[in-house]
């Protein structure tokens, strides 16, 4: 004979609606409160009868009239708090009810949309902004992967068809010499390590564009101190003059990322320099933010293609914006943005007449960490 066993999902007793319990809760309360109000009453009327005197038929006539009262009335009063109850607790329910129907919807068909709930400040509107958050980092990190397959399935194309082309060519030469082939190797090597560092600066977007995951307190001025150590020989070898004033800039994010956001501005201010420039890196701390600021001479730059500049693989005229060591992937700013866009910075950039870029990066000021932060 076999067991028939149920599994703990399956006996568990479905739980009633929320609306249901919340009814009886209400009603069952407010029944109890009556009954035992009715009881003390009950009670002190019979001890107030008993001090009277008269005869013992009229007390008895008295207590079971009395009797059949309070069960009437108790009656009639658990039937009103039943309705009203439940028309309370529906009440009470109907914006939850709303918030998940919406939620429900956004999630499934419109991330940009947002619950956006009026109203007081109380629990319902703070689970509404939690909502409202938790959609726009959804939102965030759908959009960075999207554009990270874009991005990645449009850049990669040309150096894997540069590496078919090279390997197709050396296996259709009949007679290949040592020379040739470690000419197609090399140039081989060259593709593969630009798609070395595409493949990271594109990782490195994808990440910055999902958001701080912690938040700590950071010094702009000491992480720009780190990254200009770092350059200090490239821009010794180009002959450019780094100029730093330097002073305690405090914010709230995630350091690693604040610090690859200053490097890309100082290696974009060097790569897009002129040989014995000069590139000027400064901080300063107000009350309202906290502000890096990188200038470099460079070529002039219209101000209508200033905001070109911030966007993925973005081109100038018809030339990619790309050094002529063939490094620049055009990602840079874009990690920039992505990250500043993160930490709830501003930036702002401005030509300048004689060439060049003024970049100013602007943080929030320094908060109480907390790593729950959205």
């Amino acid at each position: 004979m076999t067991a028939i066993s149920t599994s703990p999902a399956k006996r568990r007793l479905r739980r009633p609606p929320l609306r249901v319990q919340l009814t009886v809760l209400y009603a069952g309360l407010f029944v109890l409160l009556l009954a035992a109000v009715l009881a003390i009453s009950g009670l002190l009327v019979r001890q107030g009868s008993t001090n009277v005197s008269g005869a013992t038929s009229h007390n008895a006539l008295f207590g079971h009239h009395f009797d059949v009262g309070p069960a009437v009335v108790a009656m009639i009063a658990g039937v009103i708090a039943l309705g009203v109850a439940w028309w309370i607790a529906g009440r009470f329910l109907r914006p939850l009810r709303a918030m998940n129907a919406a939620a429900r919807e956004i999630s499934a068909t419109d991330l940009h949309r947002r619950l956006c709930l009026d109203g007081p400040d109380d629990e319902l509107s703070e689970l509404g902004h939690t909502l409202d958050a938790l959609f726009g980092r959804l939102e965030a990190s759908f959009e960075a992967q999207r554009h990270f397959v874009a991005n990645a399935s449009h850049e990669l194309r040309t150096p894997l068809a540069g590496i078919q082309t090279l390997l197709e060519v050396a296996l259709a030469d009949p007679n290949p010499n040592a020379d040739t082939l470690r000419s197609v190797c090399q140039e081989a090597l060259a593709l593969s390590q630009h798609q070395q560092r595409l493949i990271q600066a594109l990782l490195t977007l994808a990440t910055s564009e999902r958001g701080v995951e912690q938040w700590e307190p950071l010094d702009l001025a000491q992480i720009a101190e780190t990254v200009l150590a770092q350059h200090t020989h490239k821009a010794e070898r180009r002959g450019i003059h780094i100029d730093a004033t330097l002073v305690p800039a405090r914010s709230t994010g995630d350091p690693r990322l604040v610090e690859l956001l200053l490097a890309n501005l100082v290696d974009n201010a060097l790569r897009h320099n002129t040989t014995a420039g000069h590139m000027e890196v400064s901080t300063i701390s107000t009350q309202e933010r906290s502000t890096i600021t990188v200038s470099n001479t460079g070529p002039t730059i219209p101000s209508d293609e200033v905001e070109r500049l911030f966007r993925p693989f973005q081109q100038r005229g018809r030339e990619r914006i790309r050094h002529a060591d063939g490094h620049g992937l055009g990602l840079g700013l874009a990690i920039v943005q992505a990250i500043a866009q993160a930490h709830g910075a501003e930036i702002t950039a401005r030509p300048r007449p004689e060439g060049g870029l003024d970049i100013d990066v602007s943080f929030p000021p320094s908060q109480a960490t907390d790593a729950s932060k959205p």
